[in-house]
């Protein structure tokens, strides 16, 4: 076969990394870059794929370079381009794909169509409204109490969740989304919430629209600062598994959230074949609420979940796109999950100094190969360039993800923080509590 994955970042990488080791090239002769291609890719992804520059958001451009380079199967990474209709326009031409048409991608694109499909199929949620006025707003916050929860609406490369700790911070945060346009038209419409007490957990289904398969559930952490401090980010680091996330939760999670969610696409007339991740919140009296949906897999939760994945993730990927998950799941179940894992992983973001706001690119990366030499190590690139002389440079707030597997949380995160002791750049910031249990 030949496989394209579309995308850029340390979530790719992975995906990538985890498709080499796969049985789908069992058969293939020569390098392995004729069959695996990535586009834009970056310095990591290109040790591993052929990396093409293209518009991955541009439909009719990723269908030329898929019919140039003889593409059997894309795997869409990031959410912009599942949102712009790239899966229908390939799908359409008779290319297989894994990621939703963008139907079924507006589960992420809109968090007031995702809350209102969640009410519509039953799924435990927070109360909430939608509001594109000031007024609106208003009267949305004087029905609740700090915390107050605010969310653009749209797409905001993960920075459109606000967390308010007063009346008049909120006020502030929905002024400068309405009428500052802080996040431009993602900001537009915004999603006031009851604020949930309890403990996060993200669990990444892979599904054909019928069937589904769960991936081991991760919890990451999205404050930019140690002891969950500073603004939200894209993501600083995760781990997996989750220690409280044992069997009879996870049936919980099948029967009150995933099943429905799959019941209710169906019901719509939506093909969805795909990642769906469940951003859940185990509430203190043990009620699940599901916040978020998204359409593909999360980042980083990803560079943590997929080097620890027990199946062949190639073949998983395919049985999706042939709408065989079912024949899979023999293999593959849910008990497998969690009480009998055997490897436990957590991935660390080093991050240019000033993310989530400004940073400057351009900082030479040194320490790399040293730390993954390690044993149990994986380094993850994003944020990183390959310049004519050799050097590997900072290119974007998230630099580098560094994974590393061990037999236990406590263990992979001592590996993970020696690993990071190698690398260094100028002001390079990183969590130092990712993992903490």
């Amino acid at each position: 076969m030949k496989i394209l994955v579309l995308g850029s970042g340390g979530r790719e990488h992975a995906i990538v990394c985890a498709l080499a080791k796969s049985r789908v090239f069992a058969a293939t002769t020569g390098d392995l870059k004729e069959y695996l291609h990535s586009a834009p890719g970056n310095s990591g992804i290109a040790q591993i794929a052929q990396c093409h520059q293209a518009n991955i958001n541009a439909p009719d451009e990723i269908l030329a370079l898929c019919k140039k380079l003889e593409i059997d199967l894309a795997i869409v990474g990031p959410e912009e381009p599942l949102i712009v209709g790239v899966s229908d326009t390939l799908r359409n031409n008779g290319i297989k794909v894994f990621g939703p048409g963008a139907r079924g991608a507006k589960l992420e694109g809109s968090k007031s169509f995702s809350k209102q499909f969640m009410v519509k199929n039953g799924i435990p949620t927070a109360g909430f409204d939608v509001c594109s006025t000031m007024s609106q707003c208003k009267e949305a916050l004087a029905k609740r109490q700090a915390p107050y929860v605010i969310k653009a609406d749209g797409l905001a490369a993960g920075k459109g969740v606000f967390l308010p700790d007063s009346y008049d911070e909120a006020i502030d945060v929905c002024s400068n989304l309405l009428e500052g346009h802080f996040l431009g038209d993602a900001g537009n419409t915004l999603v006031i919430e009851d604020y949930m007490e309890g403990k996060e957990l993200t669990v990444l289904a892979m599904t054909d629209g019928n069937n589904a398969i769960l991936l081991e559930p991760s919890q990451d952490h999205k404050r930019v600062f140690d002891d969950n401090k500073g603004p939200n980010t894209g993501g600083m680091g995760a781990y997996s598994p989750v220690s409280w996330a044992d069997k009879e939760l996870l049936s919980k999670i099948g029967t009150q959230v995933l099943n429905p969610s799959l019941e209710g696409l169906k019901n719509e007339g939506i093909s969805y074949c795909g990642v769906l991740y469940l951003g859940l919140m185990l509430k203190p009296d043990g009620e699940l609420c599901l916040l978020e949906y998204n359409s593909r897999f999360g980042d980083p939760e990803t560079q943590a979940v997929l080097p620890i994945f027990n199946g062949d993730f190639g073949e998983a990927v395919l049985s999706c796109c042939n709408g065989t998950l079912g024949e899979y799941q023999e293999h593959y179940s849910l008990s497998s999950l969690s009480e009998n894992a055997k490897k436990s992983s957590i991935c660390v973001i080093l991050a240019s100094g000033g993310y989530p706001g400004f940073y400057e690119p351009g900082k030479i990366i040194e320490g790399i190969p040293e730390a993954e030499a390690m044993s149990g190590v994986e380094i993850y690139h994003a944020g990183t360039k390959k310049v004519a002389d050799g050097e590997i440079r900072t290119t974007g707030g998230r630099v580098l993800g560094v994974t590393a597997i061990s037999d236990s949380i406590e263990n992979a995160r001592s590996l993970a923080y020696e690993a990071i002791g190698k690398i260094k750049f100028e002001k390079m910031h990183y969590r130092k509590d990712i993992g903490e249990i």
